[in-house]
C-alpha cells in the first residue's frame, strides 16, 4: 500500500561471535533497531562506550507511525549528528487549531517566542528517522548493528546477563554487563523475565490513516470534535513529508479493526472529511486501541527497559516516541559511566526513579487527553461539549480544552543528583530543568548554546568579575567542559580554561538570570544538576560527585 517510500533492506553480516569457541562479552547489548535502540547506541558511542544492537528484522518500520517530533527530541538529536536531517526532511509547525462541530474554536502557539535553534515540532514519518538513525550508526565503528538477530533465551542477574540469539547462520549466546531493552510495547524480553506492564486500556478505537494528496490546508494541527464529516467522534489532521498527510478518525469501540482497514470501508470515510472532489491516495492504515500503561520497575538485575518496552501511553499529545528518547538520553550517560567505572552501580537506580517520574507525568496527560476525546458516559460528553462552546469565547474554557497536552520535556526537581542551591535566581531553570536554548557567537561565528551542552558535564559561567584561580582549580576535573560567557574582552590566561562566547541577543541572561559571577553545571544529558550565585570551585567539584551518584552510595 505504501506508495511514497521504499524500505530499505540491509544485509545480515555474519559477528565472528558466532565462531566462538564460549560466548563473547560486551559491555551492553540493546535489543531493538527502532527509535530508542538505535538513539541508544549513539548515545553511548558518543560518550566511548561500544555497544551492539540486536533486531529481528532488517528494515526500517512499515507505515508513519510515530510523526511528530518535540523540540526537545530535535535538541537531543542535535548531539547525536541527526537533526539537520530531521528538519529539512519534515514538515515545521507550530500552531494548532481546535474545532467544535462546525466552528473554530480557538487556535495556540506552541514557541511564541524567538531565540531557539530547534522548532516546536515537527512532522516526520518514523521511517524517516529510523533510516537516519541507522545512516549515523553506520558512522561510527563501536556499534555493532546485526539485522535478522532474534533474542530467543535471556538469563539475568545481579552479576551479569546471558542471551541465545537466532540468526540465518543458526545460534549463538553473548554475555554482557548490561543488557538493554527496546523491543516494543509487547516485548518478548519482558515476558520472558516473567514482568508485566500494568495500566489502562481505553474502550475505544481509531483509525489511523496515511493519504497522499496535493492540498491546501495549512501546516498546523488540526483537531475536530464532533465534525459534520464524522458525528459524535473525533478527527485529527496533520501534514507529513512527501504530500502525505495523517489522519485519525474515531470509531468507537464496537467497531470491526480487520473490517475498518479495508480500503473500501475507508475511503468512504476520507471522502466526507475531504470532499468528494479531492483526489487522494491511501498509503497506510491501522485501527488502533490505546493503552497508558507501565512497568514498575524499569531493572531487572542487569536488564534494563526502554520506549515502548517500558512503558506506553496513547498517540494524542505525541509523548510516546518523545518520551523514550528522553528516557535514552537519561539512560545512557549514567550507565556509560558505571561501565567506565567513573560511577557506582547506584547511579543506574536513578534512571528508573527519574524516568518513572516521567512516564507517569506522560500517562497521567495522556489520559487526561483520551478522557477528553472519548468521553465516557452522558455527564462527561456534557461537560466537555459545554467546555468547549465557553472555549470559542472566553480564555479560562481554553485551558480545559484537552485534544492532547503536546509533549514538553520532563523536569526532575526530587532527582537525588541536585544540588540545593541557596541563593535566588529570577529563572525558572532550577536544579533538574532541561536546558533552553539561546543565539550565542563563538569567536565572532553566530552559535547556538545547546550546541555546547551534553556528552561532558559543562559549567556555564558568566566570567565577568570571576577569578580565574577559581575556573584552573577546575582543570583537572575529568568529564568538565567549560562555556565563559564575557561581552569584553578575556586575558589570554582566562581564555585557555574554556570555551568563551558572548551572549548574542542577551537572552542567556534573560533566561538563566545569570548575572556575573553566576554560574550553572548541566549533566551530560544537558539536564541543569547544580547553579550557583558565585562561582566556588569546591562547590563544583562536589556536585559532580553528587550527580554522579556517590552520595547514593555513602547511603547505602
Amino acid at each position: 500500500m505504501q506508495k511514497t517510500y521504499t524500505n530499505p533492506v540491509y544485509d545480515y553480516i555474519h559477528s565472528p561471535d558466532q565462531d566462538a569457541v564460549s560466548p563473547t562479552h560486551h559491555p551492553v547489548v540493546i535489543v531493538g533497531a527502532g527509535p530508542c535502540g538505535l538513539a541508544a547506541g549513539l548515545d553511548f558511542a558518543l560518550q566511548g562506550v561500544s555497544t551492539v544492537i540486536l533486531d529481528d528484522n532488517n528494515t526500517v518500520s512499515v507505515g508513519s507511525r510515530a510523526i511528530c517530533f518535540a523540540k526537545r527530541t530535535l535538541e537531543i538529536m542535535e548531539r547525536y549528528g541527526c537533526a539537520d536531517r530531521m528538519v529539512d526532511k519534515g514538515i515545521t509547525w507550530q500552531l494548532g487549531k481546535v474545532f467544535f462541530q462546525d466552528d473554530l474554536v480557538y487556535e495556540f502557539n506552541l514557541l511564541p517566542e524567538s531565540g531557539h535553534k530547534q522548532p516546536a515540532f515537527i512532522n516526520l514519518q518514523q521511517y524517516y528517522f529510523e533510516e537516519y538513525l541507522v545512516d549515523r550508526v553506520a558512522e561510527f565503528s563501536d556499534i555493532d548493528l546485526r539485522w535478522k538477530s532474534k533474542v530467543t533465551e535471556v538469563d539475568t542477574n545481579s552479576e551479569r546477563t546471558r542471551i541465545k540469539v537466532v540468526t540465518p547462520d543458526g545460534e549463538y549466546e553473548m554475555t554482557c554487563d548490561y543488557l538493554l531493552v527496546a523491543d516494543g510495547a509487547n516485548s518478548k524480553i519482558r515476558t520472558m523475565l516473567g514482568l508485566e506492564s500494568k495500566g489502562q486500556v481505553f474502550q475505544d478505537r481509531f483509525l489511523i490513516a496515511d493519504v497522499v494528496m496535493k492540498a491546501d490546508f495549512p501546516t498546523e494541527r488540526w483537531f475536530w470534535f464532533d465534525p459534520p464529516f464524522h458525528r459524535n467522534q473525533s478527527a485529527l489532521l496533520h501534514r507529513q513529508a512527501d504530500d502525505v498527510w495523517r489522519i485519525d478518525l474515531q470509531l468507537g469501540w464496537d467497531a470491526n479493526p480487520e473490517e475498518e482497514k479495508k480500503e473500501e470501508n475507508i475511503r468512504p470515510r476520507l471522502e466526507a472529511m475531504l470532499g468528494k472532489d479531492v483526489e487522494f491516495e491511501l498509503e497506510w492504515a491501522s485501527v488502533y486501541t490505546f493503552q497508558c500503561r507501565k512497568m514498575d520497575n524499569f531493572i531487572k538485575d542487569r536488564v534494563v527497559f526502554m520506549g515502548d518496552a517500558a512503558h506506553q501511553v496513547s498517540p494524542f499529545g505525541a509523548r510516546g516516541a518523545n518520551g523514550g528518547i528522553q528516557s535514552v538520553e537519561n539512560l545512557a550517560w549514567k550507565l556509560a559511566r558505571i561501565v567506565r567505572g567513573e560511577a557506582p552501580p547506584a547511579l543506574l537506580e536513578t534512571y528508573n526513579s527519574e524516568r518513572q517520574h516521567g512516564a507517569e507525568e506522560n500517562i497521567l496527560n495522556s489520559t487526561r487527553a483520551t478522557d477528553f476525546i472519548t468521553p465516557k458516559n452522558h455527564i462527561s460528553r456534557v461537560f466537555r461539549d459545554e467546555t468547549l462552546r465557553l472555549a470559542e469565547h472566553y480564555h479560562f474554557a481554553r485551558r480545559l480544552v484537552n485534544s492532547g497536552r503536546l509533549s514538553l520535556p520532563c523536569s526532575y526537581p526530587y532527582s537525588p543528583l541536585n544540588t540545593d542551591e541557596s541563593a535566588n535566581f529570577n529563572s525558572a531553570l532550577c536544579a533538574g530543568s532541561p536546558p533552553k536554548d539561546a543565539p550565542i557567537s563563538v569567536d565572532g561565528q553566530p552559535d547556538w548554546l545547546i550546541r555546547h551542552l551534553g556528552n561532558h558535564f559543562t559549567l556555564l559561567v558568566n566570567a565577568e568579575s570571576i577569578d580565574p584561580a577559581q575556573l584552573a582549580a577546575l582543570q583537572d576535573q575529568k568529564d568538565l567542559q567549560l562555556l565563559l560567557m564575557s561581552q569584553n574582552e578575556v586575558s589570554r590566561e582566562m581564555g585557555k580554561l574554556g570555551t568563551i562566547l558572548q551572549d548574542a541577543e542577551g537572552l542567556i541572561s534573560e533566561r538563566y538570570d545569570l548575572q556575573p559571577g553566576r554560574a550553572y553545571l548541566f549533566r551530560p544529558d544537558q539536564i541543569v544538576t547544580a547553579r550557583w550565585a558565585q562561582l566556588d570551585s569546591e562547590q563544583v567539584k562536589s556536585a559532580i560527585q553528587k550527580a554522579l551518584g556517590f552520595e547514593l552510595e555513602t547511603a547505602a
